[in-house]
């Protein structure tokens, strides 16, 4: 291939979290210099780039510099303006594309998407009154539904159950945004992801699905591969390869569903960047999800996304350096055969933010549960939830 973009180019990474710390971490190993604009003063994990620009997403001289610097721009966090997403798409490669990211960021334009495009989603209605939630919510089942801000949701935050029979008045009040989505409420068996990598020529590859085990709505464990029924598992690779091809999409795209007590696979929602399901990917996988990402926005051949490892990926939240009066011991930790860590540079430990991951690779998934059960019990974190 003779036409990628090639080292030392600028990546542009907009936004400055964990995700972005791991692109710049395998661009530097390939050769790339990367600019980090994440609107915020920095609390550590965008230290690792060449260059950090902490001004807001509105400032004009920030922008400047971003697009003086950067040869490709992409999205480590996806509720960027839309109108600095458009401005910069306007004079650099954007990868993935505004519309892509825009779909994602925003939970109504995310489930008309998938309606039109007959993607399974759950029933749902958009929601921006005291009237249209009292008609709303009499299309609701018995078992009642979710109501979910429209924007700038994640890990559980903007939601709020409901029941059919609910004051609407009072709930409207409480719940406080201008416009929502109310989602009808599924009865879980499991929750899967599925990331699937799409080039510039329109070229796909998909990883093995991930189980995913959530506690209080934030990510726990992903156990890979999941121990789910394979035809449904391959249901959802070839709806989730259909996601990004109906996106144009560019990059990595994490595709999120739920499967019901009675079998339905349903999408819940989209990520259009790397995702906290796929950090096994790095120790497990031939390809990490971040190479990935790096190969489809320079123009470089997807790699392989073979997973030769059975592995379970353990989040770690600030709830672990709290409960260990600050640092855990690492050491006792790292005895375990096939126990990887990975820390963000957060400078600051809080409850319920993600701070770190371990990942277990061993010749039997069993084993890798095992060890990670062990490991559990050293960090006094709770039981698994399955």
């Amino acid at each position: 291939m003779s036409d990628f973009l090639r080292p030392p180019a600028t990546i542009g990474v907009l936004g400055g979290g964990q995700l972005g710390r791991m692109l710049t971490m395998e661009a530097r190993r390939m050769g790339y210099r990367v600019i980090s604009w994440i609107g915020a003063p920095d609390n550590g994990p965008a230290g690792m780039a060449d260059l950090v620009i902490e001004e807001s997403f509105d400032s004009p001289a920030a922008l400047e510099t971003f697009l003086k610097e950067a040869d490709v721009a992409t999205v480590e966090f996806e509720n960027i303006p839309r109108e600095l997403l458009e401005t910069v798409a306007a004079s650099i490669p954007l990868m993935p594309g505004v519309k892509a990211i825009t779909t994602c960021q925003h939970r109504e334009r995310e489930k008309r998407f998938l309606s039109e495009h007959n993607f399974p989603c759950a029933a749902f209605s958009v929601v921006d009154s005291t009237e249209s939630l009292a008609e709303a919510l009499t299309k609701l089942g018995e078992n009642g539904g979710i109501l979910k801000t429209a924007e700038f949701g994640y890990d559980g935050k903007g939601q709020l159950p409901v029941t059919r029979d609910g004051d609407a008045a009072a709930i409207w009040n409480e719940f406080d945004a201008p416009r929502a989505v109310l989602e009808e409420k599924i009865n879980l068996a499991a929750e899967l992801s599925v990331l699937v990598v799409r080039d510039q020529a329109g070229g796909t590859a998909s990883y093995d699905a991930a189980e995913n085990i959530h506690r209080d709505h934030i990510l726990d464990v992903s156990i890979v591969p999941a121990r789910l029924d394979t035809g449904l598992i391959a249901s959802a690779e070839t709806i989730a390869l259909g996601i990004a091809e109906a996106l144009d999409y560019v990059g990595i795209l994490a595709v999120e569903f739920f499967v019901s007590k009675n079998g339905r696979l349903i999408v819940n929602e989209m990520a259009p960047r790397p995702h906290n399901s796929g950090h096994h990917t790095i120790n497990a996988c031939e390809v990490s999800q971040f190479e990935q990402q790096l190969r489809a926005i320079t123009g470089l051949p997807i790699g392989s996304t073979r997973l030769h490892s059975p592995t379970v990926m353990l989040n770690l939240l600030g709830d672990v350096w709290v409960e260990n009066d600050n640092d855990p011991d690492w050491s006792a930790i790292l005895e375990h055969r096939g126990a990887s860590l990975h820390l963000y540079g957060k400078r600051e430990a809080r409850r319920g933010r993600k701070m770190g991951h371990l990942t277990f690779t061993a010749p039997t998934l069993e084993a890798a549960l095992e060890n990670q059960n062990q490991v559990r019990k050293q960090l006094g974190m709770p039981e698994l939830e399955a």
